[in-house]
């Protein structure tokens, strides 16, 4: 999803030349990215490659360097009020304060400048959610509803949401689509770290993944299916890139030598980039 307004050509994030490692666990070496506003990322990667750690430096709990890592002009780590007003971070599992849902988000909401306490309303009403409730006596979904709905309502230029499905049922992730889809404004940066790239696979554009400290794929959709094809045929073709079975036969990734394009599975696309990381690396141009 991506919004036309001429604002998307401004990158509120950049990063150039990104190290950082934890004692002697080199997480990211010469990682550069840049992002753009109007746009939901997706950060695709294997369990290890450093994703929740990206969301931490750009928000500024991690240390990176002035000129390693700058979002909207600003160095994460110093923390200045102009930047902690501007962006939101939500961790897997954020703690649940205690007291009710409304006295949290009437406590700490206004200390952001795009707060809007109607649409945190509407939003907890969406996700049949009461306010009035204490977290204690919510269940856990109903709880990361409850942050999702209150990270959303703070309308930050920068919103990073680390798995915000899970723990949800079918239902739920099927409005918070619908919600993210309609929210993001040409002002704002989305990135959403997930596994569960099925759940959010009309979301996300475009596509980010990482692999051993750098970026194996930078992407849009739309450049994706420039380039490959996603097919399920009988049999495996000999110009597969990659394939798995299914009931349905074969599903398929290749080069999209044709110029038709298909519908990008997200779960077959991130398969096939770590069977061919040459291949990628080659024919997308990363770390823009």
């Amino acid at each position: 999803m991506q919004c036309t307004n001429i604002l998307t050509h401004y990158k509120m994030i950049k990063i150039k030349d990104l190290a950082f490692s934890y004692s002697k666990n080199n997480v990211f070496q010469n990682l550069s990215l840049s992002l753009i506003q109007g746009n939901v990322y997706g950060l695709l990667g294997q369990n290890g490659v450093g994703k929740t750690t990206l969301l931490k430096l750009l928000a500024g709990l991690q240390k990176s360097t002035k000129e390693a890592c700058r979002v909207n002009g600003l160095h994460p780590y110093s923390r200045q009020p102009e930047f902690l007003q501007d962006i939101f971070y939500l961790p897997e599992d954020p703690e649940s304060p205690t007291g009710t849902v409304n006295q949290f988000v009437r406590h700490n909401g206004p200390f952001y400048r795009g707060f809007d306490y109607t649409q945190f309303l509407s939003l907890m009403d969406r996700f049949e959610v009461d306010p009035g409730k204490k977290f204690r006596d919510l269940s856990a979904g109903q709880q990361k509803k409850a942050h999702i709905s209150y990270a959303l309502a703070l309308n930050t230029k920068a919103l990073l949401l680390d798995e915000p499905s899970n723990g949800m049922d079918i239902t739920s992730k099927s409005v918070f689509r619908s919600i993210v889809a309609g929210h993001i404004s040409a002002e704002q940066v989305v990135i959403i770290s997930t596994h569960q790239v099925r759940d959010l696979e009309n979301l996300i554009d475009p596509v980010i993944i990482l692999d051993q400290k750098q970026v194996l794929l930078h992407a849009s959709i739309e450049e994706i299916t420039e380039k490959l094809c996603f097919h399920t045929e009988p049999q495996v073709p000999a110009e597969a890139l990659y394939s798995e079975e299914t009931l349905m036969g074969y599903s398929v990734v290749k080069a999209n030598t044709g110029g038709v394009h298909t519908k990008v599975n997200l779960e077959t696309l991130f398969n096939a980039a770590l069977q061919h990381k040459e291949w990628f690396k080659e024919h997308f141009k990363n770390g823009r």
